[in-house]
């Protein structure tokens, strides 16, 4: 839990892509995280991660048609092509730079449930053994955004046992208080499920410090019940990013000394 990655996806928006990653650093950011970093060849990026002293978490696959709003292939009828060629894209970039993770997003079907749920199993089945032997986990994350397919914590927890925990799960403090889940408590009773982390306040989905939720205690369950993963910070700054992540110190000195934030 020492690596703290910034999703330069939110962050640091106002730079170019290939500039964002030493904003990062220079904040004090010990990773970096983006969904699709294509723009940024993997030759380039492991030099850039290599010279800043960064790691890089996370990494999307089968994004879709973004000027359509998708937001994953996984779940998509009749797109399995397209996710495998995503996937195989974002599994040779992971593993060029050294990545541990990539999430193939679900997406939002349009069509019956039950034919995406086989559509999902059998894409995610597919990618599973795609991984294999490479260094790199599945991650999967309950998001809510409408129609989504993979909707819920207890969806994903449940695929993960029906999987048998050949894949990890992506937990964001934001969505799960969205879903009416007490964050602190599933974080708890479920940290041995989860593979990385996103921290955005709730409500606002901005900066910890800036809404409700009770982040010292998250950390707290989290550390207790073994986490020892990146924390990633996927929210909407409420200010420039350089400002609004002035709670890192605190964070740091939180999980090194047990000192409040």
């Amino acid at each position: 839990m020492d690596r703290f990655s910034a999703h330069i996806g939110y962050l640091y928006t106002d730079l170019p892509l290939h500039e964002r990653p030493a904003a990062a650093a220079r904040d004090g950011f010990t990773a970096i995280e983006h969904p699709e970093p294509w723009a940024i060849p993997a030759k380039e990026m492991r030099t850039l991660l290599s010279d800043l002293g960064l790691t890089f978490s996370q990494v999307s696959s089968g994004m879709g048609d973004t000027s359509k709003r998708e937001k994953g292939l996984a779940a998509l009828i009749d797109r399995e092509a397209e996710f495998k060629a995503g996937f195989d894209r974002a599994l040779d970039y992971a593993r060029d730079i050294g990545c541990p993770f990539v999430h193939p997003m679900a997406g939002a079907p349009k069509g019956g449930l039950l034919d995406a749920a086989e559509t999902y199993r059998l894409n995610l089945s597919w990618a599973l053994k795609r991984v294999e032997g490479s260094g790199v986990r599945v991650l999967i994350e309950a998001i809510t955004i409408p129609g989504y397919y993979m909707g819920s914590l207890a969806l994903a927890a449940e695929l993960q046992d029906q999987f048998h925990g050949h894949f990890d799960l992506l937990f964001d403090t934001y969505h799960a208080a969205v879903l009416g889940e007490e964050v602190v408590l599933w974080a708890a009773r479920n940290a041995s499920r989860i593979g990385h982390v996103h921290i955005a306040d709730h409500p606002g989905r901005h900066e910890p410090g800036t809404g409700r939720l009770a982040f010292e205690s998250i950390l707290t369950a989290l550390r207790t019940g073994g986490y020892g993963g990146a924390i990633g910070f996927e929210y909407i700054p409420s200010a420039a990013t350089s400002a609004s992540a002035g709670f890192l110190p605190g964070w740091k000195r939180l999980l090194s000394e047990k000192v409040s934030l």
